[in-house]
């Protein structure tokens, strides 16, 4: 396994829509299992590829206290949604930055497995938002992307001060 380079903010393949994976197969699942370390070690409970640089759809998320739920979408597709549920949200990509967004509260979602088996699943709350947030980096969306305007300009604000401190 292998601790990979998380992309940030404003870089540009976060902003590329992923291309669905056409094999489940070794080298997939072993970039899964970097990925997995890779979130761990962040620390964060959601990851896409393209925050990888992999432009391929695909999401490992763990929500649980204890980092033993570990659950892999390959191609992930939201089939349904219901209510709406606000929550802070934060990413990996943009660190540092945090705002309330609006989301559905509940959704189901159809993927494959880490195996390459067909599965479908209801979530809410955390874990749905976190579903929500993943198949949007794949989409190339941020989380900013659904604050207002003037909180987007803030954020972003924030991110290029802390660019030119490291700097």
């Amino acid at each position: 396994m292998a601790l990979l380079d998380i992309l940030t903010y404003p870089d540009k393949r976060l902003r590329q829509v992923a291309r669905p994976v056409e094999t489940v197969d070794d080298r997939l699942r072993q970039r899964v299992d970097d990925m997995f370390e890779t979130m761990y070690e962040a620390p964060g409970i959601g990851l896409a590829a393209v925050q990888v640089g992999m432009g391929e759809r695909v999401v490992v998320i763990d929500v649980s206290e204890d980092k033993d739920r570990p659950l892999c979408l390959v191609n992930p597709e939201i089939v349904a949604s219901s209510g709406v549920e606000e929550m802070e949200e934060g990413c990996l990509s943009l660190p540092g930055v945090y705002g309330l967004v609006s989301r559905s509260a509940e959704v189901t979602v159809r993927a494959l497995d880490r195996q390459g088996e067909p599965f479908e699943m209801q979530a809410d709350g955390l874990l749905a938002v976190c579903i929500q947030h993943e198949i949007d980096h794949l989409d190339g969306k941020l989380f900013i992307d659904h604050l207002s305007p003037l909180k987007r300009r803030r954020a972003i604000k924030k991110l290029e001060k802390a660019k030119k401190r490291e700097s």
